[in-house]
C-alpha cells in the first residue's frame, strides 16, 4: 500500500481543504448568480432607501417652507411634538381605533364568508368572484362609490332602499341615513371592511382548503358537532391564518389615506396620522414636523410587518414538515 492510498484509507482522515483557486471559482459563480438581480437592487435602493434616508434627515431639522431663513437642527423636538400635540396625539388615537376596527370586523365577516364558500353549492365559482371583487377597486373609487353611490343622503343607494321598504308598508316617512355627517368614522370603517373582507376571506379559505380532511372525517364519524369540529379543529388550524391575516391587514390599513381624504376629509374626528401628515405638510408647511410623523408611522409599520413576517414563516415551516 502506498503512502497515499494509507493516507485516504486512514481513519479519521479529513479531505484535502479547497485551494485558493477553488474558492476563487465558487466566489465568481455566486456573483454570476446575483448579478441578474444587482440592476433590481440597485433601483429598490434608490426609489425607497434614499428618500427614507432623506426623510429621516429632514426630522430632526426644524423646517417651515415659509420661513427658510430659519431652519436649523432640531434633535428630536419633533418627535417630542408628534407625541404630545394634540392634534397629533388625537390623530394617533384613531388610526389606531381605525385600523382595529377595520381588521376585527374584516377578519370576522372573511372568516363567515370563509366557511360559506369551503361548502360546495351552485354557482360557487361565480359567488367567489364576485366577493373578491371589492379587493380588486381602486381605493380611491372605492371611497367614491361609498361616498356617491352608497351614503349620499339625497340620491344613496341605501336610503333609496329605505324609502322603498317604507313605501311597502304605505309610509312615506322613511329614515334617512346621513352617516358622513351624523358617523363619519362609521362610514370610513364601512368602506375599508367593504374592501379588506375580500382579502381576508382569501387567506381564511386557503387555511381552511389545507385542513386535514381524515381529522375532520374521523370526528364527524365519532359523532362531533358542526360546532365542536369548527372550536375544536377548525379555528385552532387557523389560528396562524387569521394571525396573518390581521397582521398583513394592519400594514395597509395603519397607512390608509384615500379613505379618510375622500370621504371626510379629515373632519369630523377622522383624520388619521397619515392624513396628519398631509396637512402638516402641505397646509402647515412644516417639513420637519410631516418628516417625523412619518418616521413614527414607518417604524409602527417595521414592527407589524416583523410579526407579519414571523407568521408566514411559520406557516412555510408548518407546510415543509408535512
Amino acid at each position: 500500500m502506498t503512502t497515499a492510498t494509507a493516507r485516504i484509507s486512514r481513519p479519521g482522515h479529513t479531505a484535502a481543504k479547497p485551494t485558493r483557486d477553488t474558492k476563487s471559482r465558487e466566489r465568481a459563480l455566486a456573483w454570476a448568480r446575483r448579478a441578474p438581480l444587482l440592476p433590481a437592487l440597485v433601483f429598490l435602493i434608490l426609489v425607497t432607501q434614499l428618500p427614507f434616508v432623506a426623510t429621516l434627515i429632514i426630522s430632526f431639522m426644524n423646517w417651515n417652507s415659509l420661513s427658510p431663513d430659519k431652519t436649523a437642527f432640531a434633535g428630536l423636538e419633533n418627535y417630542a411634538t408628534v407625541l404630545t400635540d394634540p392634534d397629533l396625539r388625537q390623530a394617533i388615537f384613531t388610526t389606531i381605533l381605525l385600523t382595529v376596527s377595520v381588521v376585527l370586523i374584516s377578519l370576522l365577516i372573511g372568516l363567515g364568508l370563509a366557511l360559506l364558500l369551503d361548502k360546495k353549492f351552485i354557482g360557487r365559482g361565480l359567488a367567489r368572484t364576485l366577493l373578491i371583487a371589492p379587493f380588486l377597486v381602486v381605493p380611491v373609487a372605492a371611497a367614491l362609490i361609498w361616498k356617491h353611490a352608497l351614503l349620499n343622503p339625497t340620491y344613496g343607494l341605501i336610503n333609496g332602499i329605505l324609502t322603498w321598504v317604507w313605501s311597502l308598508f304605505g309610509s312615506a316617512a322613511a329614515p334617512q341615513l346621513d352617516l358622513l355627517s351624523q358617523a363619519p368614522m362609521m362610514a370610513v370603517i364601512l368602506s375599508l371592511v367593504w374592501q379588506w373582507t375580500p382579502f381576508m376571506m382569501l387567506i381564511l379559505l386557503a387555511g381552511l382548503q389545507s385542513r386535514p380532511m381524515d381529522t375532520v372525517e374521523a370526528a364527524q364519524m365519532d359523532g362531533a358537532t358542526p360546532w365542536g369540529i369548527f372550536r375544536h379543529l377548525t379555528l385552532p388550524h387557523l389560528r396562524q391564518y387569521l394571525e396573518l391575516g390581521g397582521l398583513l391587514g394592519a400594514i395597509y390599513i395603519v397607512q390608509n389615506f384615500d379613505a379618510v381624504f375622500t370621504l371626510t376629509a379629515g373632519g369630523l374626528g377622522t383624520a388619521n396620522l397619515p392624513y396628519a401628515i398631509y396637512q402638516t405638510f402641505y397646509f402647515a408647511n412644516e417639513y420637519g414636523l410631516a418628516s417625523a410623523a412619518g418616521v413614527v408611522v414607518v417604524i409602527g409599520t417595521i414592527i407589524v410587518a416583523t410579526f407579519a413576517l414571523r407568521t408566514v414563516f411559520s406557516l412555510f415551516k408548518k407546510e415543509a414538515a408535512r
